[in-house]
């Protein structure tokens, strides 16, 4: 569903990725992870047409490059770190905005479109927040809005670019959960960046480890969540730990002085 070869993007003369090639397979979850500036929020935005870019990116099958604005708004649904919230608007009126690669020239929303952002806004429990203005709402709440405007799109990719990274640890699992119910259900196809490791083994079929613009790793969480490799890329202070039921935890350690 996603094929990207030889990705290069450079801010003048600094390579913010450097020859990325990467494979994410239709209603497979991909994640991206990575120390800061590694070129992870680059390459999403990339692959979503938003910076120039040099190499190959192919989406469902068709070259991205060949595909219009409008059919690129079916294809993919993309979630920034900072997206545009106006204060102003309502929760349902912001929902409603991910219908809009569906209308016709100036068609407005039906019934139907209503109903597919109100049973979002549910599920993502935010039923009573239809009516209020967005300025009204915590952090936590507008970015769940905005989680829930993009699974509105019913975009076959998802593209998201720390998804949960305003929300506590209990609501992170749970917007996580209704993205990978809705996966399974649609056969989406998603590719995020997270900077939570622990998360992101959980919930990825597979991570894709960056460092420098460049892969560093590509495979199952338990082949790159490994502590020789965390320490190498993020510090000797990283370490992971293997529950009783089996899951992988990625730690910190502190480096007291003295010890």
């Amino acid at each position: 569903m996603i094929g990207v070869d030889d990705l290069r993007v450079s801010y003048g003369s600094a390579a913010a990725l450097d020859g990325v090639s990467v494979r994410v397979a239709t209603g497979e979850w991909v994640a991206l992870i990575g120390p800061n500036g590694s070129g992870k929020t680059t390459m999403l935005r990339a692959i979503a047409g938003i910076v120039p870019s040099i190499g190959g990116i192919v989406l469902g099958g068709q070259p991205a490059r060949k595909l219009s604005h409008r059919k690129l708004a079916r294809l993919i649904a993309y979630v920034p770190q900072d997206p545009h919230l106006p204060p102003e608007m309502t929760g349902l009126d912001y929902v409603l905005l991910g219908r809009t690669p569906h209308l016709g020239y100036f068609a407005v929303e039906s019934g139907a479109d209503r109903k597919i952002c109100l049973d979002l806004l549910d599920r993502m429990r935010l039923g009573d927040m239809a009516g209020r203005r967005l300025a009204t709402m915590s952090g936590g709440e507008a970015q769940r809005l905005v989680l829930a405007r993009t699974l509105a799109q019913q975009a076959p990719i998802l593209l998201l670019d720390e998804p949960t990274s305003a929300l506590d640890l209990g609501r992170r699992v749970d917007a996580l959960e209704l993205i990978d119910e809705l996966r399974r259900e649609r056969s989406l196809t998603v590719l995020s960046a997270i900077h939570d490791l622990t998360l992101a083994g959980q919930f990825a079929d597979r991570l894709v480890l960056l460092t420098g613009g460049r892969v560093a790793a590509d495979g199952q969480p338990t082949a790159v969540l490994r502590d020789s490799l965390l320490s190498e890329t993020f510090g000797a202070g990283v370490g992971v730990l293997r529950t009783a039921d089996g899951e992988l935890a990625v730690i910190s350690h502190r480096q007291r002085a003295g010890s």
